[in-house]
């Protein structure tokens, strides 16, 4: 013992925080913490000092060691939970918050929190309604006004353009509601609007990335092949800024305008020389792009070891049929992320490649893809359909995603306040479950059936609707899910033609690799059937007719990690 006081400690701890001796400060604390083990507000102020200096581990187990000295405290698990969510763990935080919902009822920073994790666990009703009550507490309080808002866009409630005015009146400094403000005005309808705002703001902060990722959106709306010229104009204006050309880059490879994505990669190299990122950007697109041989070089000459170089590059090798070396590759990004989809997209390939009898074991195509029957009101289908005409006409092209035509339905799908689209999930969810009862036995080494037990929830929920004719899905992966979904809605005649025409392609390789293996599955839409397979299975479609197509699809994930209900 020192003989110190906690307000000692405290002090002297803060003083080093003022010096900038973070270390210091942390070893201060530490020390205090020591001298006053069961000191629960002491303990509680060192989870702020550690939160401050970004420490967020460390600063939930101190907030988490406060509370069990306090078990009744809600400032403590309030705090508790801001660290929970800040490291991407918001369903332990609104686990947390519940039990103090009765002594937190006056409290508006209680239910700011509480509604920052809600709506950071996919619980956006829920998020709603505790923004609401903060602001029924304290009508100006920032960043429930900013959630609030967010939540309007999300749900497609009328009055987010309302709202995210009210919070830049609270707030007008903050760029990320001045986005808000320009994503309202889209979804609204006045895209000329959203575009002058963005504009606006953009010629002040040429570097503003999402006010450059919103500009793309918007010229793709229009119809614009130079979506993204404008990325050009901003590295231009801000020459020192190098994830200019890397969003830019990105953002063409995704449209498979990859020989423009590796010449721009190669045009920024000359600026950045030293940056890792940008060295693999241009060998990765120049792959893509078809040079195989330049590909090879900068492959070679990468100073990076991560798991996304190593993707990348078993990639190129499937490429060249080079089998053996892409296993090697993607043993080592396996080694840092064993449970990539990514990871297991290849691997799946490059067994094929070597008719390696694991790729039957990884695909099971018999007993993994799948169609459930939906369930629901026989005019669930009909009702949803109508609901959705709707909601596409003012929805656009998708910027960035697998979709070539069409539109897309902002944002999550289930998120919305329609109670069909409730009705819709309902009946999913159902078939999900029927689903994962139907699976093999689970198998703690494989990447789908390890989750086989525990069970899926529903994770980023959209709507597709094709007219064009020509349009088509190329063929991708969903590399945040476990389990992926096409649900038909709408088919036109010609579906059923010798043309198959809009039918959902598995294990087709996307045309970049060049790889010529067929699809390992195949499925008819027909409207309400749920298609339900791996995500790490390679999956487009054939192209459609000029009639009308529309599904609704989704991602399935562990449900511990999915949105709460």
């Amino acid at each position: 013992m020192s003989g110190k006081s906690p307000r000692q400690w405290l002090e002297q701890a803060g003083a080093a925080e003022r010096r900038g001796e973070r270390a210091e400060a942390l070893a201060v604390i530490a020390q205090a913490v020591a001298d006053h083990p069961r000191d629960a507000a002491l303990i509680n102020d060192a989870g702020s000092l550690a939160q401050r200096l970004g420490e967020y581990e460390l600063a939930e187990a101190r907030f988490a060691a406060a509370l069990a000295l306090a078990p009744d405290n809600t400032d403590f698990a309030v705090n508790r939970a801001i660290a929970l969510t800040a490291l991407g763990r918001p369903r332990e935080a609104v686990q947390i918050l519940h039990p103090f919902e009765t002594s937190g009822e006056r409290i508006a920073r209680y239910w700011s929190v509480r509604a920052n994790a809600e709506r950071a666990a996919g619980m956006a009703a829920q998020a709603g309604r505790s923004y609401d009550r903060c602001l029924a507490l304290q009508p100006n309080h920032p960043r429930a006004l900013h959630g609030r808002a967010r939540i309007a866009i999300e749900r497609g409630e009328g009055d987010a353009v309302a709202r995210f005015d009210r919070a830049l009146a609270a707030n007008p400094r903050d760029p990320d509601l001045w986005l808000g403000k320009a994503q309202a005005l889209d979804v609204a309808g006045d895209m000329a609007g959203a575009r002058d705002l963005v504009q606006q703001i953009l010629a002040q902060a040429p570097g503003w990335m999402d006010g450059l990722r919103l500009m793309a959106q918007l010229n793709l709306a229009q119809g614009r092949s130079d979506f993204a010229e404008h990325y050009a104009e901003a590295a231009a204006r801000a020459p020192d800024n190098p994830a200019i050309p890397v969003a830019h880059a990105n953002l063409l490879a995704v449209h498979d305008r990859f020989t423009q994505a590796a010449d721009i990669a190669t045009e920024a190299r000359g600026r950045f020389p030293n940056d890792p990122s940008l060295a693999l950007l241009e060998a990765s697109y120049t792959a893509s792009a078809g040079d195989d041989g330049r590909a090879e070089v900068l492959f070679a000459a990468l100073d990076l070891e991560t798991s996304e170089r190593w993707l990348q590059e078993a990639r190129h090798a499937l490429r060249l049929h080079d089998v053996s070396r892409a296993h090697a590759l993607l043993d080592r990004a396996e080694e840092e992320t064993p449970w990539s989809v990514s990871g297991w997209a290849l691997r799946g390939l490059a067994w094929r490649l070597s008719d390696d009898p694991r790729a039957e074991w990884l695909y099971r195509p018999d007993e993994t893809i799948r169609p459930p029957p939906l369930g629901g009101a026989d005019d669930l289908i009909e009702r949803a359909v109508a609901v959705l005409r709707d909601l596409h006409q003012g929805s656009p092209l998708p910027l960035g995603q697998s979709l070539r035509g069409g539109t897309q339905t902002r944002g999550r799908l289930f998120d919305r306040t329609e109670p069909v689209l409730a009705e819709l999930r309902q009946a999913i969810e159902g078939a999900v479950e029927r689903y994962r009862q139907g699976l093999p036995d689970a198998d703690p080494e494989h990447p789908l059936l390890r989750h086989r037990d525990a069970g899926f929830a529903l994770a980023g929920s959209w709507s597709v609707r094709l007219t064009g004719g020509g349009d088509f899905h190329i063929a991708h992966i969903h590399p945040e899910g476990v389990i992926s979904s096409a649900l038909y809605l709408v088919v036109p005649d010609d579906a059923h033609g010798p043309d198959k025409s809009g039918w959902l392609e598995l294990g087709r390789p996307p045309p970049d690799m060049r790889l010529d293996l067929p699809p390992i599955a195949t499925i008819q839409p027909e409207p309400g059937r749920l298609a339900l397979f791996p995500s790490y299975l390679f999956h487009g479609t054939t192209t459609f007719g000029r009639a009308e197509r529309m599904t609704v699809a989704f991602d399935g994930v562990p449900r511990d990690q999915g949105p709460q209900n």
